[in-house]
């Protein structure tokens, strides 16, 4: 979907990472045995990975939005392609593997709703800095990071560079992440860090980069790395918005869950609607829960995200979950 209003942003977002293509399948009662088989009642593909899912939320809420990444020039390739121009997101920025087959997930999600995953990194593991057009970089609104820790094209100096880049062009950066595997967690991370206006990570993440579990000290540690301001996505309790001058915590929506595949990005991208729009911090966190509570209510990564006036009548029409003490 273009924007309805495409002279109110005319510089896109520009959202760099990982883009994937999805096999769910749902919902996995048990985990087979070995050499045995389970059934399902529903397995379908879908476009997935951060920077799809973020650009696709953005552009259903109607915000110009670019991507940035490598497929591998094979059918799932195709469909990954196909599918965000078909959302009227742009894909100059993407390009082509011939060496290395497109990144894809098998998910597996049980019947509340939470996921199991099965990862190829494929053609993210191969993005460089070579692959990048800077221009649509610093030429954006906002230059979003989707995926950071595993993209070892990008992750450490070069990420930085990129960052530094945004920032000395008067771009506002955004940065998510996703769980590291590797076990590296700070050391790659904390260089970027002084370079980032916002970041979004879940607080398992967040948890694993500080070593610390409160979700306050979690931002505070963070803050201290040098971070603008810190968004804690906490799933059902909401999420947290921490800056040096100003706390923010925001319960989740009452809704039921049929599957939160990428209901992350779909928050991260309502976060960065929030910003374009200018509204106030608590609006602005309200707002990425209300995207990610629709995202969860349908299936695979982009789920039921809406457009920015059914958002708006979602969020004002639905009941907050109650925060706990």
């Amino acid at each position: 979907m273009k924007s309805d209003h495409p002279d109110q942003f005319p510089q896109p977002v520009t959202s760099l990472g990982i883009l994937v293509a999805d096999v769910v399948g749902r919902p996995v009662r048990t985990m087979p045995a070995p050499g045995r088989l389970v059934l399902v009642d529903e397995m379908s593909l879908h476009t997935g990975g951060c920077a799809t899912n973020t650009a696709t939320a953005l552009a259903r809420l109607g915000m110009p939005v670019e991507v940035i990444g490598k497929v591998g020039r094979d059918p799932l390739g195709d469909f990954v392609l196909n599918a965000m121009r078909a959302r009227g997101i742009g894909v100059r920025g993407v390009s082509r593997d011939p060496a290395v087959g497109t990144s894809a997930t098998m998910v597996m999600v049980d019947p509340d709703g939470e996921r199991r995953f099965v990862h190829y990194l494929g053609a993210n593991a191969q993005l460089t800095g070579d692959d990048v057009d800077r221009a649509l970089i610093t030429g954006a609104s906002i230059f979003h990071v989707g995926g950071a820790l595993v993209l070892p094209g990008l992750d450490g100096e070069p990420m930085v560079e990129l960052l530094a880049a945004a920032q000395e062009a008067a771009v506002t950066t955004v940065l998510d992440t996703v769980w590291d595997d590797t076990g590296r967690w700070m050391e790659t991370l904390a260089p970027c860090l002084p370079h980032v206006d916002y970041f979004i990570p879940n607080l398992a993440e967040a948890q694993a980069l500080t070593g610390l579990e409160a979700p306050e000290a979690v931002a505070r540690a963070l803050l201290d790395r040098g971070v603008g301001m810190v968004v804690l996505k906490m799933g059902a309790a909401g999420c947290l918005v921490m800056s040096a001058t100003e706390t923010v915590r925001v319960p989740a929506f009452d809704v039921e869950v049929v599957d939160a595949t990428g209901a992350g990005d779909a928050f991260v991208a309502g976060f960065i609607t929030g910003l374009l729009q200018t509204w106030p911090l608590p609006r602005i966190a309200r707002f990425a829960n209300a995207v990610g509570a629709c995202c969860v209510m349908g299936v695979g990564a982009s789920g039921d995200v809406r457009s920015l006036p059914e958002t708006l009548t979602f969020m004002s029409s639905t009941e907050l979950k109650r925060l706990s003490s």
